[in-house]
């Protein structure tokens, strides 16, 4: 099968480190997903503006090998399990799927050429991730509120208190707080005097974490 790229997705997770482990329906980061040709013809998207969320079917472009077993950080690092009972990115045809909320549907020009963008929020994508179809989320099928989720489970909801030692502009200390309150860190990795770098939207974020708290200790860009 030819797999066609219909659109690439685009926001500030310029590096794999702090990008949300899985897409979420409550978040202030927006990505917008930009449409190529002969994907961009306004027709094609007819009618999905009744909808609140949508199915991004992508690749994982950073990731080149798989294997039959992986070990999730949920598990510590060290727990082995089999690669289609979680959602690593070392599979067979590196493929992911995620559920975000569609914001709205925009005709933009880019280089003088007519395009179209979907802006989304809840995305767990890096900047430039293959986008290779969309679904409208049906809640009577893709809802299952019963479902057993495993170890995947446990993480839901699962946040860090944000303590800013720093300055930072408005707009992004938002965004900041949502991705660092959900702890970017390897669950194996807890060493409070460690320090972390995250890379988002041109800014480098250096911090620590003790116990539930994350220290912001310097935002430069």
């Amino acid at each position: 099968m030819d797999i066609q790229v219909i659109a690439y997705a685009h926001n500030g997770h310029t590096d794999k480190f702090g990008i949300p482990r899985q897409s979420r329906d409550k978040s202030n980061i927006e990505t917008r997903i930009r449409f190529v040709k002969p994907y961009s013809d306004s027709n094609c998207f007819r009618g999905l503006e009744q909808y609140s969320h949508i199915w991004l079917i992508w690749g994982f472009s950073e990731t080149h090998t798989w294997a039959p077993t992986v070990r999730p950080p949920r598990l510590g690092g060290n727990t082995r399990v089999g690669v289609f009972a979680t959602r690593s990115p070392f599979r067979p045809n590196h493929l992911g799927l995620s559920s975000v909320r569609l914001i709205r549907i925009e005709p933009i020009v880019v280089d003088n050429e007519s395009t179209v963008e979907l802006v989304v929020s809840g995305a767990d994508l890096l900047d430039g991730t293959p986008i290779y179809d969309i679904k409208p989320y049906l809640t009577y099928s893709d809802s299952h509120p019963d479902a057993q989720c495993s170890f995947a489970g446990q993480a839901q909801d699962y946040r860090l208190e944000v303590v800013w030692q720093t300055s930072a502009p408005e707009t992004e200390r938002k965004a900041l707080e949502e991705i660092l309150s959900q702890d970017p860190r390897p669950a194996y990795q807890d060493d409070p005097e460690r320090i972390y770098t995250l890379d988002y939207a041109g800014a480098k974020v250096r911090f620590r974490v003790c116990d539930t708290h994350i220290y912001v200790l310097s935002v430069e860009q």
